[in-house]
């Protein structure tokens, strides 16, 4: 799992990376990487997000996420309210470990 804030969505990451970073892990107790705050649609979307929009919706709110297989290719994409913890979600990962 890999974290790109973004302010896009409500200002909701307006503040340092060392803050978000200290926000995340003291309210969600985040252990996986945090990158740099980037933009995640618009005309300065970043690389990484034009990729994985390249066949999927943009990000509607933060919190949304991308399976991505081992051969780097976007399996699916999931709404933000969904968990990490999903049942859906972890059989999707168990699956695409398997292939």
């Amino acid at each position: 799992m890999l974290g790109f804030p973004c302010n896009q969505f409500g200002r909701q990451e307006p503040g340092t990376p060392a803050e978000i970073r200290e926000f995340c892990t003291s309210k969600f107790n985040v252990t996986f990487p945090l990158f740099e705050k980037v933009e995640v649609k618009g005309d300065d979307k970043h690389p990484v997000y034009q990729y994985l929009t390249s066949e999927h919706d943009e990000p509607d709110w933060n919190f949304a996420k991308f399976l991505v297989g081992k051969d780097g290719k976007v399996i699916k994409r999931y709404a933000p309210p969904t968990k990490p913890d999903d049942a859906q979600l972890l059989g999707d990962i168990d699956d695409a470990l398997s292939a």
